[in-house]
């Protein structure tokens, strides 16, 4: 039997990644901040503990065979620092303990935003260059850690390899669809720039299938597959209205009309982060450039390489995953 450690295992992406190993028959221990009752009712062994305490990795990694590190700090504003301890130190963390503990496998989430840069990017390969200027600190701190979990593949025995899901969302989800709930009900759900620019996202289930199938994929042929970065998308691009406004009908709000430029947009934006800079007790600001970009732009994918190379096919379809949200929230209400 396989032993599988991931980080972040509480999390919402994690949860899912989990829930698929147990059911498959691995044993599956998880790194987290927070004890959760889903793991602990499917009798996982729950590690608590931050992805930034090196100690705490290396405790966690004790005895395993593999490791998924989906741990990480996400969001579009805060601290630098504390992106970087999360994402770039806790990510270094993770590969010494799996170098200490040789470990063989290492599958690491990373993001599509580590080769954003606030162009459209209309059915871009891997093959995609880093930019050389961030509009935030989680795409560069991700992109710094894609480094490190790259260059490490093969030394030590470890074999490693990257995956970028985009906009994983679906019920549960914590980020994406509370923050376009919380829009819509403040009356703030704004599309911004030209109609119909393309998005790639993905269904929780199947952003889970993409991480065991590249682990398996590491343990059965890793020279084909170590040491490279793979997209993981629903393999539908969506315009961005069109994805706003399925996930505000699933939760019962009216969809989005309004529609601002994408200068003024990127303009308040600019604004906004000054502001909030200077006023840190403001919290996150309503709109930052990275987010004005994002929403502005088209940002799909060639999945050419994860169908290839991974045998990533997704299993849930972008109506269905809407289906499923909207009886999930029909069930539990919005999220907070």
């Amino acid at each position: 039997m396989t032993r599988i450690l991931v980080t972040g295992g509480s999390g919402f992406l994690g949860n899912a990644i989990v829930r698929r190993l147990v059911a498959r028959g691995d044993d599956v221990v998880t790194l987290a901040r927070h004890r959760s009752t889903n793991l602990a009712a499917l009798g996982v062994s729950q590690h608590l503990g931050d992805i930034g305490d090196r100690e705490a990795v290396l405790a966690a990694t004790a005895r395993v065979d593999a490791v998924i590190h989906t741990a990480a700090k996400a969001g579009v504003w805060g601290d630098p620092a504390a992106y970087r301890a999360a994402n770039v130190d806790g990510t270094a963390h993770v590969l010494h303990a799996c170098r200490a503990h040789h470990v063989r496998a290492l599958v690491h989430t990373s993001s599509p935003s580590v080769v954003f840069d606030g162009t459209d990017q209309d059915g871009i390969d891997e093959s995609a260059p880093y930019p050389r200027r961030f509009l935030a600190a989680y795409p560069e701190t991700k992109a710094a850690a894609e480094r490190l979990v790259l260059s490490a593949d093969g030394r030590a025995r470890l074999r490693t390899l990257a995956l970028r899901p985009h906009l994983i969302w679906g019920p549960g989800d914590p980020h994406l669809v509370p923050r376009v709930l919380a829009l819509a009900d403040a009356g703030r759900l704004t599309l911004v720039g030209k109609s119909g620019k393309l998005v790639d996202a993905v269904y929780v289930d199947n952003a889970a299938a993409a991480h065991v199938a590249a682990l398996d994929r590491l343990f059965g042929s890793p020279a084909e597959v170590a040491g490279r970065a793979y997209f993981i998308t629903n393999h539908e691009p969506w315009p961005m209205e069109q994805i706003l406004t399925r996930i505000a009908l699933a939760g019962g709000r009216p969809p989005p009309r309004r529609r601002v430029a994408a200068p003024v947009a990127y303009a308040a934006g600019w604004l906004l982060e000054r502001v909030h800079a200077l006023r840190p007790a403001f919290g996150e600001p309503r709109l930052t450039r990275f987010v004005a970009k994002q929403l502005a732009t088209a940002h799909w994918y060639d999945n050419t390489s994860a169908k290839s190379r991974l045998g990533y096919i997704p299993e849930v379809s972008m109506d269905e995953g809407f289906s499923r949200l909207a009886a999930h929230l029909g069930r539990h209400g919005t999220p907070s």
